[in-house]
């Protein structure tokens, strides 16, 4: 006991009782005294705490405190960076860092739903699906197009071709999701409003069919069998106010970047070219940047959402690379075959992912983490190859249009509650910021 404390006597008959044995040759002052020095925190400065750790670390290799097999209070602790147990010795949790294995998200490999796509053209070439960001999925039909209402499941024709022989061959939605341009198959740009279902205008300047569209703001761009993209400011009635000549072959691939700087176009030729959002001195559209690499036609360009000079691209048949690059340098990033045709690629909003979509032989649809570009997975159950990918506006589900005549809806992109919370709060947050600039 401590001092002060009254000390009850042991017995003084040899050889002790049964149970105690006789502690008159032990030193008790003694070890009283150890006892409240060890007890007593005043004792023991920092710089001898330290140094004991220092000790401890060089005896055994950590630190003993850290090391604690049960603990009364507190946390459990996990076994020490690099500890190798060789004695099993249980630790309070449940797997040591070595051997847990960090869970992934949970990815249904089944899609959400299976839509009917019946006469969609089996054309690598065109771009034929398109989701607005008021939930609209536009799908064209070889002479119509059809709007399915994701939120209510409604579907409307919104338009069919006058003569039978002629077809659409591209959709895109402006950001607003008001506004539809179609391109067709007779060198037309139409535009039509949704609200009304009617077509506001018919814009004629290209020579082929239309088989990419891309919007930036008021700027509808479109690219055209010939090779050549115009661009068609459909606020004023002379709409078409620039071409862009940097391809031989048809343009099937085609993408503002996000903040609208540039504008990717991918060709049968083979080339990737970027193009600057205003023209040079001379008065003319060069590119800033032509990429040589494939070795097929580029059709699958998509802008990195969180890094806005990064682009990927996905060669056909014969390239079937997906490269990734920065286009203020340059340089290709990385590079890994995807050992079929890449149709489409897209970059979630919501994890630092994209996903492709494929041909023979697998037809399917892969998400590739970045920038490892390592598998996550693979999705599959199209029996004809991928033809067109695109992403619902809250970045969860991706549709896709294959030649097996079925638009699969997978949700692959599904974001956790809590996180998805969170970024709906930062969103608000900033809206309200620039509300105030604005006021």
């Amino acid at each position: 006991g401590k001092s002060g404390s009254k000390i009850q006597c042991t017995p003084t008959k040899a050889g002790g009782d049964r149970f105690i044995p006789n502690r008159s040759t032990m030193q008790m002052d003694m070890a009283n005294f150890l006892l409240t020095k060890e007890n007593d925190p005043a004792e023991e400065s920092p710089t001898k705490k330290e140094q004991q750790k220092a000790w401890g670390v060089n005896l055994n290799g950590f630190d003993i405190e850290e090391a604690k097999i049960l603990r009364l209070s507190g946390k459990p602790q996990n076994a020490p960076e690099g500890y190798q147990n060789n004695l099993k010795v249980l630790y309070s949790q449940k797997m040591t860092p070595g051997s847990s294995r960090k869970n992934g998200r949970y990815i249904p490999s089944m899609p959400d739903r299976i839509l009917d796509a019946p006469e969609i053209r089996n054309d690598y070439y065109l771009n034929l699906i398109d989701w607005s960001s008021q939930n609209f999925l536009a799908v064209a039909l070889d002479n119509s197009v059809y709007l399915w209402n994701h939120t209510s499941g409604e579907i409307i024709q919104l338009l069919q071709m006058e003569h039978p022989d002629d077809y659409i061959s591209s959709v895109s939605w402006i950001k607003e999701g008001n506004y539809l341009a179609v391109g067709t198959s007779n060198a037309e740009v139409q535009l039509w409003d949704i609200q009304q279902q009617k077509r506001l205008r018919n814009m004629t300047s290209h020579s082929s069919r239309v088989g990419s569209l891309s919007w930036n703001s008021y700027i509808l761009s479109s690219g055209a069998r010939t090779g050549h993209i115009h661009h068609h400011d459909v606020r004023v009635a002379e709409h078409h106010v620039a071409t862009l000549a940097g391809h031989t072959q048809e343009v099937c691939g085609l993408k503002w970047s996000l903040d609208g700087r540039y504008l990717a176009s991918g060709g049968n030729d083979n080339l990737v070219n970027i193009w600057p959002c205003t023209q040079g001195d001379s008065g003319d559209f060069a590119p800033v940047q032509t990429f040589t690499q494939h070795q097929g036609a580029v059709k699958a360009v998509a802008w990195c959402p969180w890094q806005s000079n990064v682009l990927a691209t996905g060669g056909g048949t014969s390239d079937r690379y997906i490269r990734i690059w920065n286009v203020c340098s340059g340089t290709c990033l990385s590079a890994v075959d995807a050992h079929s045709q890449v149709c489409s690629i897209l970059w979630s909003t919501n994890y630092r992912e994209f996903i492709s979509g494929h041909g023979f032989a697998q037809n399917q649809l892969v998400i590739w983490k970045y920038p490892t570009m390592a598998k996550v997975t693979e999705l599959r159950g199209h029996t004809a190859r991928v033809l067109n990918l695109t992403m619902s506006p809250d970045g969860a589900t991706v549709a896709s249009a294959a030649a097996d005549e079925t638009l699969r809806l997978w949700r692959c992109f599904e974001m956790d509650p809590i996180k998805k919370k969170e970024k709906e709060k930062a969103n608000s947050a900033k809206s309200s910021i620039i509300h105030q600039g604005i006021r």
